[in-house]
C-alpha cells in the first residue's frame, strides 16, 4: 500500500480513509543506509519562503506515473531537497525506470535521524541534525528530508515523523 493511492478501510464503527502507511521509525533512526544506484523519479515543487505551493499537484503527477507504468514505490520513500526558499526537488523511490519523466539514481552511505513533531519544528531539527553529524565527526554533503506522512495522516496517527538524511563523504 502506498501513501499516494487512497484505500478505503472499514472498521467496525466507522469508515476511515488511509493514504499513508503507518511509519516505523526503528529501521531509520540513527542508522546508516547504503544505496547503490537506488532508482527515483524527480520533480520540482514551487515554494514561497520554503512553504510548498504545488506539492499536491506534484504528488498527483507522481501517482499517475506510478499507475501508468506499473511501478512500485519501495518503503513509500519520497525525499525532498529544499534547493532555495523558492523551490524544492522531490525524489520518489521507484522499482524501475519510468518513461517520460526524469529518472535519477542516488548512491552512497547516508546517515539518518528521525524526528517527531509539528512541521514548524523543521528549523530546530535541521540545527540539531547538523550538530549531531558534527558531534559524530561525520563529513557530509547532500542532505534530504523524508516527510513520512501527509498532515491528515499524521493527525490521524498522532505522530508526525520526519527523517533527515545526510550523504556521508
Amino acid at each position: 500500500m502506498t501513501f499516494l493511492k487512497q484505500i478505503i478501510m472499514k472498521t467496525q464503527s466507522e469508515e476511515e480513509t488511509i493514504c499513508c502507511p503507518r511509519f516505523d521509525p526503528a529501521p531509520w533512526d540513527e542508522k546508516t543506509v547504503n544505496w547503490q544506484n537506488r532508482k527515483f523519479i524527480k520533480d520540482r515543487v514551487i515554494t514561497l519562503f520554503y512553504m510548498p505551493v504545488n506539492f499536491g499537484r506534484v504528488m498527483k503527477r507522481f501517482s499517475k506515473n506510478l499507475a501508468t507504468s506499473g511501478a512500485v514505490m519501495p518503503d513509500s520513500l519520497c525525499l525532498s531537497d529544499q534547493t532555495s526558499k523558492w523551490n524544492m526537488d522531490l525524489y520518489l523511490a521507484v522499482d524501475k525506470e519510468i518513461p517520460g519523466v526524469e529518472n535519477v539514481t542516488i548512491s552512497g552511505n547516508f546517515y539518518c535521524k528521525v524526528y517527531e513533531g509539528p512541521f514548524r519544528e523543521t528549523g530546530k531539527w535541521c540545527s540539531d541534525f547538523e550538530n549531531l553529524l558534527k558531534s559524530k565527526g561525520f563529513k557530509y554533503g547532500k542532505r534530504y528530508m523524508w516527510y513520512t506522512t501527509c498532515p491528515k495522516c499524521a493527525k490521524k496517527y498522532g505522530k508526525n515523523y520526519v527523517v533527515m538524511f545526510a550523504k556521508l563523504a
